[in-house]
């Protein structure tokens, strides 16, 4: 009997492995179980907007006492006449009273740029998409510059900048030229450098003597300038010997940025192109110290 339950046994046994064998073999074989990944943290969102270069950066520092932020400080001081360098707007619609703004800083001639808001978070907060920077002094008129010379009773001496960026080589320019007895210096309005804090400093002090106007229109400029009486002579790799030429008489010398020189519609506007011999491996001399030869050749015929 107990035979007979061991036999009983195994066979119930063996059927229940048969049939699990029979139910593997129709499922196919088993596929190895799925490691599963650990979940992915969402990104962080960084909400601090972009820091600026360390150069711009540095610029920044410098031009905080000059930056106006919001709308109100910016439309009086559209309203009082202060000088501005530029409006930064963030792009996007603007509201009634932002349009009012721009239109304003348009009619005065002040260059306005759209920007992105994080920019604009990147340099101050609470901006109500409106950033202007204020001049670091005043601007004066061509017309000042010439009634300085009668005042003196000298041929006028100006110096034009064509396209310099560099607040450094501005403020050397405006150093040099006061050092050299001149009565002007005129720059760009658009994509050109004004009088910004960086301009100021390189400036060592110069700029509370010489006079500075910004304009519109070069070439109208240089035209307005001739009906005067002026000469303008005008800096080109292309133009004859500097040691050659006449600077006597009421002139005005026109330098462009490093590299790239006076504009080529400037260029068309200018009496004479001067040149600055270049010995060496290099092809230009940097803005301010060809605008320094320059003064002082004009210096040396005056004398």
């Amino acid at each position: 009997m107990a035979f007979y339950d061991d036999v009983k046994k195994k066979t119930s046994r063996q059927r229940r492995a048969d049939a699990f064998a029979r139910s593997e073999a129709a499922q196919g074989p088993r596929r190895a179980p799925r490691e599963e990944k650990p979940a992915k943290r969402p990104p962080r969102e960084d909400r601090r907007p972009p820091a600026p270069p360390p150069a711009e950066e540095a610029e920044l520092q410098e031009a905080q006492p000059y930056l106006l932020s919001g709308r109100n400080p910016i439309r009086e001081a559209l309203r009082s006449g202060r000088d501005l360098e530029k409006l930064l707007v963030a792009r996007g619609e603007l509201s009634g009273s932002a349009r009012e703004i721009v239109a304003m800083a348009r009619q005065q001639h002040v260059p306005v740029i759209e920007t992105d808001r994080a920019r604009l978070d990147a340099i101050t907060h609470n901006h109500q998409g409106l950033l202007a920077f204020a001049s670091a002094y005043r601007y004066a008129t061509v017309e000042e510059m010439l009634a300085l010379a009668r005042e003196r009773g000298e041929a006028p001496l100006l110096v034009i900048l064509d396209g310099v960026t560099d607040p450094h080589n501005l403020g050397a320019v405006i150093r040099t030229a006061e050092c050299a007895g001149a009565h002007g210096v005129i720059v760009k309005e658009r994509r050109a450098v004004g009088l910004t804090p960086a301009a100021v400093k390189a400036s060592a002090g110069a700029v509370e003597y010489m006079k500075v106007a910004r304009v519109t229109n070069l070439s109208s400029t240089i035209e307005a300038l001739k009906q005067q009486g002026l000469w303008i002579f005008a800096a080109d790799a292309q133009g004859e010997d500097y040691a050659g030429v006449d600077f006597s008489g009421p002139l005005a010398l026109v330098v462009g940025a490093e590299g790239e020189g006076v504009s080529r519609r400037v260029l068309e506007n200018c009496d004479r192109r001067v040149a600055l011999p270049l010995r060496g491996r290099l092809n230009s001399l940097n803005a301010s110290v060809a605008a320094g030869i320059l003064l002082y050749a004009a210096v040396r015929r005056r004398a």
